[in-house]
């Protein structure tokens, strides 16, 4: 019986049972009192009108009995002399302090000019006096309209209803408002986190041009390319990658010379990278080429401006990745990583000339090993006969082939290229120091 019923789910498998459906309310049809109502629900889109609802909300999301930087100070908001309660949204380390208490929490907490009015007394928009008789146009009290145009003198706050886009907007440095009854939130831009200063550029050395690189701040990086180009038709749009990590990117490119077929499948495939996260500019560049399997470079890296810059007049595609100090310029031909940027500050004789060399020289990196195996292996014919003397005498003690020898000196020059990169510098420093001859001599 047991090898009939295992024959019998073999080839006639059991049909699957029917599925049902089911649909969770959203966050307008119902509205959590409780903490344990609140942590049932991870779909929550809208913004709560009830100020506890939302604190309990942001609590559970952001585990603040665990987190020690995550900040909600609560506060009375005072406005027309009438009071509401609030409080603000905020990660410790990355904002301003100085900003908050100044030009947020003192103008909503302290009685002054502004908020010093009637509750009930309405604002006048217009005024006019016709024959002795008044006529005034006004509006009624709107606390939301009240505190975003007269209370918060900061210069970028934005109106939000859906709390992933408060959540985006902390999580990148900003500081978020809840006042009771609202179902919105104001984000207010007090940004304040430490970031590394411009420095010069160290693996783009050049002796004529601009000294300055890119950092890891996406912003500061924007603004020295708007400083270099100084155009309008800069556009420079922002893209989230990575489902966790939300990583902001820059896509820049200008608007009346780069080809609108590039600019879209760029856009295409920047929004179409489906990953939890993104930390370099090195990853998106192995997602956004055409073929990752070949060894040649598809796309320019690099980590200056002015680079960048010509190249965006050029009618490139320009990708700015957030915690990278470098571009990724696209699309990219093979005569690009020939060129360096001290070729636009010298004349173009020596700026040809120059290019001719690394020509020549990449040839020469290329081919020359093969030639040499080539030749001295089975064409020995072309060689002088001195020199092939002199190459059979210098061999003669030799154990080892030479393509044998050719692929050992090929992987000591790797070795001593990640050598060179990879050590820490105070090894460096010390073998040096032992290395040096009058050193040695003054140690002895």
């Amino acid at each position: 019986m047991k090898i009939a019923d295992t024959f019998k789910k073999f080839f006639f498998p059991a049909e699957e049972e029917p599925s049902h459906d089911f649909t969770m309310p959203s966050s307008s049809e119902v509205i959590p009192s409780t903490p344990e109502e609140i942590d049932k629900l991870d779909d929550v889109k809208d913004i709560f009108p009830s100020l506890d609802v939302n604190i309990e909300y942001i609590k559970v999301k952001y585990n603040l009995l665990i987190n020690s930087d995550i900040i909600l100070r609560e506060f009375i908001l005072t406005a027309r002399n009438k009071q509401y309660r609030a409080f603000l949204f905020f990660i410790d380390g990355m904002v301003s302090t100085d900003l908050i208490n100044n030009y947020v929490l003192k103008p909503l907490m302290l009685k002054n000019q502004a908020n010093s009015f009637d509750g009930n007394q309405n604002q006048i928009i217009s005024e006019a006096v016709t024959n002795n008789i008044t006529v005034r146009k006004v509006k009624k009290f709107d606390i939301k309209d009240y505190i975003l145009n007269s209370l918060l003198p900061q210069n970028n706050i934005k109106i939000q209803k859906e709390f992933k886009d408060i959540f985006a907007s902390v999580n990148a440095g900003n500081c978020a408002l809840f006042v009771d009854t609202l179902n919105i939130s104001f984000d207010i831009d007090v940004k304040g986190f430490q970031s590394r200063s411009i420095s010069k550029p160290e693996n783009e050395v050049v002796l004529r041009g601009p000294q300055e690189a890119f950092i890891e701040n996406i912003r500061v990086n924007t603004s020295l390319l708007r400083r270099i180009i100084n155009n309008e038709n800069l556009i420079i749009e922002n893209i989230k990658i990575g489902k966790v990590s939300q990583t902001n990117c820059a896509l820049c490119y200008m608007k009346n010379i780069a080809n609108d077929d590039l600019v879209a499948e760029a856009k295409y495939r920047l929004n179409n990278i489906n990953i939890d996260y993104l930390i370099s500019s090195g990853q998106l560049e192995q997602l956004f080429e055409d073929n990752s399997k070949y060894s040649l470079p598809q796309v320019i890296a690099t980590e200056r401006p002015d680079k960048t810059a010509t190249h965006l007049l050029e009618g490139r595609v320009v990708i700015l990745v957030n915690g990278s100090p470098y571009a990724l310029i696209v699309p990219a031909v093979f005569i690009d990583f020939l060129e360096s940027p001290e070729d636009n500050n010298i004349k173009f004789q020596f700026a040809n000339l120059l290019k001719l060399i690394r020509i020549a020289s990449f040839l020469i990196t290329l081919l020359l090993p093969g030639i040499y195996v080539a030749i001295t292996s089975f064409h020995q014919e072309f060689i002088p006969t001195e020199l092939l003397f002199a190459i059979v005498a210098s061999r003669a003690s030799v154990p080892f082939s030479i393509i044998f020898e050719i692929i050992i000196m090929e992987l000591s020059f790797e070795l001593i290229r990640e050598a060179g990169l990879r050590v820490p510098t105070p090894i460096r420093s010390y073998n040096w120091y032992n290395w040096c001859p009058d050193n040695r001599s003054s140690s002895g």
